[in-house]
């Protein structure tokens, strides 16, 4: 994807997956590639409609959620571009699980009952729903790998204070039983998510994706309760099975080891992955659309320009 210049643009940023452009002080342009990233690498082959997907998922959650507490977003003028307010983020990541999956398992099983601040109760196997969501947050790192960090450091830290602190955990908690309701209607368990915040003013905003494949892990309801009796792998709607694939072939982003090939028929899978979450989130079709760069760019300005006017 190339990188575009647009009128009053006053800063530029490329994230791992997505392109964000400042334009003045107030409004920023975020433009959802199709690049996949794990273990904090960005692979090497683009999907398909991933970043239609994820902006796509992203918008509609955002409006779902609106009510619970702001949120940045103001135009979605292209399928992979959202525009919104310009906030100063908070330089960490709310991390809320349901579940005891992924990362909060392997602390587990390594014998850790404390994740983050959170307690996890013993006798729980993979999966297992927590008595009730713990949120274990993370540093936002600028460059490689975010590292856990409880409540305590974060106001010690200075990364936000107590009254701050309290009203990023009631948004995180509000905002992941909305999305366990959205999941539920929909057949699914919102097993795990993260949210970023920022502020404009004194106002705390929610920022970012919400909901989206690669801020989430879901699991298919149906069966769920059966395959935790018979100890069975859950069937999951995320980017894990993208780890999965990349721990099997001895890559976790760590110094020395290589990222393996992706065949055509693999980026082909991860695609049809993608579109599968948002049909199955939304309970839309999803509908591939395709702009070439300069219709995209000129959206782009004509909704400036309305946003700025």
């Amino acid at each position: 994807m190339a990188s575009f210049s647009f009128p009053g643009q006053t800063a530029y940023y490329r994230g791992k997956v997505r392109d964000v452009y400042t334009i003045g002080h107030d409004l920023l342009v975020m433009i959802a590639s199709d690049r996949i990233s794990a273990f904090d690498v960005i692979l090497p082959r683009p999907i398909p409609y991933k970043g239609q997907v994820l902006n796509q998922v992203a918008a509609w959650m955002l409006d779902a959620t609106k009510d619970i507490c702001p949120n940045w977003l103001l135009s979605v003028p292209a399928p992979n571009v959202s525009i919104g307010r310009k906030c100063s983020p908070f330089r960490i990541e709310m991390v809320v699980r349901g579940n005891l999956t992924g990362h909060s398992w392997r602390t587990y099983q390594a014998g850790k009952r404390v994740l983050c601040g959170a307690a996890m109760p013993d006798g729980m196997k993979e999966n297992d729903y927590f008595p009730s969501p713990i949120i274990t947050p993370s540093t936002k790192a600028a460059e490689g790998h975010d590292e856990d960090i409880s409540p305590d450091e974060i106001i010690e830290n200075k990364l936000a204070t107590a009254a701050e602190w309290e009203t990023l955990s009631r948004y995180a908690l509000a905002l992941f039983e909305r999305g366990k309701e959205i999941a539920a209607r929909q057949g699914l368990i919102l097993v795990d998510t993260k949210y970023e915040f920022g502020k404009i003013g004194d106002a705390i905003y929610l920022m970012d994706e919400v909901h989206t494949p690669d801020s989430s892990r879901y699991f298919y309801a149906d069966g769920f309760e059966e395959k935790q009796a018979t100890g069975e792998r859950q069937k999951q709607l995320s980017k894990e099975f993208v780890r999965e694939w990349l721990i099997a072939n001895d890559f976790m982003g760590k110094e020395g080891q290589t990222v393996p090939v992706m065949s055509d028929e693999w980026v082909e899978t991860i695609s049809r992955r993608y579109i599968e979450l948002y049909e199955k989130v939304t309970g839309k079709s999803f509908v591939a659309q395709h702009l070439t760069e300069e219709e995209t760019a000129e959206r782009i300005i004509k909704e400036i320009a309305l946003l700025s006017a």
